[in-house]
This record gives C-alpha cells, structure tokens and sequence, in this order.
C-alpha cells in the first residue's frame, strides 16, 4: 500500500513547483482559476489515461506526464465553449486520442481543439514541456522506488497537478483572472 503522508506531500510539492513556474512565467495568476465542474471529471480521465501514461512512462515520462497538462488545457476549453455538451460526453480523453492518436496528442489539442498555431503553439508546447521535466526530476530526486504502489500513488499525484496546472492555464488564457474585488 502506498505511503499516503508521503503521497500527500508529493502533490503538495509538485503543486507549488508548477503554480510558481507558471506564475512567472506570466501564463498563471497568483490566485490560480477553479473549476469545480472540470475537477469533478478528473477520476474519469486518469481512469482512460492511465493505461496509455503507465505504458508509455518508461520510455517516454516527459510525454507520459505533460500529455496530461494538455488534457487539463482541453477541459478548461470545453469548458467554457460548451460545458453542457462537454459534460455529458463519457470519454473525453479518448476523444481527444482520437483526434491524432496519443504520440500525437499534444498537437491535436494545441491545433485542433484550442487553435494555437506557429509561435504561441511552440509557446504552449514548450511551457508544457518544462513542466512534465519539471515534475520528473521532482520524482527522480524523491526516493520513489519504481513499480511500487507509492510510485503509481505519486505518478498519478503528478498527473492530477499536470491536469490542474493545464486548466489553470488555459482558463487564464481565456480571460479568467482571480483577483481581489475593490480598491
């Protein structure tokens, strides 16, 4: 079973590495944008992610982990063109698979499904990128014993803050700012 305190401060950890990356890098307010409707699927996309982010990690953790901040980057899309729709639609991770299939699935969703092209694509893809590295060398440097239940325990802690760092982002993108009301 896996160490829950340890786990915990895992996501912590991870959490405050990529809200502060994200921060200065200008592309996330201090006060990072919740989405409670986009939290609530999340179960339900680690469940159709896992199988190919567990298959591809060993040989591919930088894609294995930052596909899922486009994931996050999708929902926060979806979101806010049509959550009506989008909320009712059972597998949207395997939908966006779909598009390009999984090598692919970084350009599906920055072309495809947000729009991004040329110098803010590579500009996305990049941040993305530096997160997913971000968040390994976080678990290369934590002690995680590979194939144990703490390490799945933390790869999908991580996943869960790639996705919340991706909506994040996205919802700032779009115009979702959390600041103070008043003067």
């Amino acid at each position: 079973m896996a160490d829950k305190d340890f786990t915990e401060e895992f996501e912590k950890r991870v959490g405050a590495e990529l809200r502060g990356f994200l921060t200065r890098t200008g592309v996330l307010d201090e006060r990072v944008p919740e989405c409670p409707d986009v939290e609530e699927r999340w179960e339900s996309i680690l469940h159709s992610y896992l199988p190919d982010g567990v298959r591809e990690f060993a040989g591919y953790p930088v894609v294995s982990l930052g596909w899922m901040m486009f994931v996050g980057m999708a929902m926060a899309f979806y979101w806010d063109i049509d959550w009506e729709d989008y909320s009712t639609h059972a597998d949207i991770y395997g939908e966006l698979r779909g598009l390009r299939g999984f090598d692919n699935l970084d350009e599906a969703i920055v072309e495809d499904v947000l729009g991004y092209r040329g110098e803010d694509a590579a500009r996305v893809t990049a941040i993305a990128a530096d997160c997913a590295q971000r968040v390994l060398s976080i678990m290369n440097h934590s002690g995680i014993e590979g194939g144990t239940a703490t390490a799945l325990a933390c790869y999908k802690a991580a996943l869960h803050q790639l996705y919340l760092a991706g909506v994040g982002m996205e919802l700032n993108a779009l115009g979702y700012h959390m600041r103070p009301l008043g003067g």
